[in-house]
C-alpha cells in the first residue's frame, strides 16, 4: 500500500511543544529561534533594549509562539523573562549546563536552534524561578539588608570620630600622616 504525499517532517524525537521558541541570552544581544515551519525566518537577532525587548516578544507572539525557553549564564534574563512574561508566553529558564551539549560548530544561531528543538521535544527542566510575589518580597528584603548594613558601617564610623577627640587625636593627622 503506498504512503499518502505528507509534508516532509524531521524524524527523531516526536514534538511535544509545536509552538515552541528558544532564546540564547547575551549581555549586548539576544538570539531567538522558533520552528522553521512558524515563519520564514526563524531565527532573529535583537538588541537587549528594552525596546528591542519588547519588539523580540511581539515578534514571538506573532509566530504564534506559546512557550519559550531561554538560556543565560548571568543576569541579562531577568528583563527578557519579565517582558516575555507580561505577555503572555510561559517561559522556562534552563540551566546552561543540560542545554550546553550542542553538536557540531559553536554558533550563537547554532545554539539557539538546538535550544528551541530541545524545548520542542521536551528535554528541557526549568530553572527554579519564585513567583512574582515572592520575587518582589526578596527584592525589598535584599534591599533592606543593603541599607541595613550601610546604616551600621557609617554608625560605628561616626562612633569612632566621636571618640577620637576625647583621646587627644584628630583623624585628619592619624590619616594624612606619613
Amino acid at each position: 500500500m503506498p504512503k499518502s504525499p505528507t509534508r516532509s517532517r524531521p524524524t527523531g524525537l516526536p514534538i511535544i511543544h509545536p509552538f515552541a521558541a528558544g532564546i540564547d541570552i547575551g549581555s549586548r544581544f539576544h538570539v531567538a529561534a522558533v520552528s522553521p515551519e512558524l515563519c520564514d525566518e526563524p531565527v532573529q537577532t535583537f538588541l537587549a533594549f528594552t525596546s528591542d525587548l519588547e519588539r523580540m516578544a511581539d515578534w514571538l507572539v506573532a509566530t504564534g509562539t506559546k512557550t519559550v525557553v531561554m538560556e543565560s549564564t548571568g543576569v541579562y534574563w531577568v528583563a527578557a523573562y519579565e517582558v516575555l512574561e507580561s505577555r503572555g508566553l510561559d517561559v522556562i529558564l534552563a540551566n546552561a549546563r543540560e542545554a550546553r551539549a550542542v553538536p557540531g560548530r559553536k554558533s550563537d544561531v547554532n545554539d539557539v536552534q538546538w535550544l528551541q528543538r530541545l524545548h520542542a521535544c521536551g528535554l528541557l527542566r526549568a530553572s527554579f524561578r519564585p513567583g512574582r510575589d515572592i520575587a518582589e518580597l526578596r527584592a525589598y528584603l535584599r534591599a533592606r539588608e543593603k541599607h541595613t548594613d550601610y546604616a551600621a558601617a557609617h554608625s560605628s564610623a561616626e562612633k569612632c570620630s566621636d571618640r577620637m577627640p576625647r583621646r587627644h587625636c584628630t583623624a585628619y593627622l592619624v590619616i594624612t600622616r606619613e
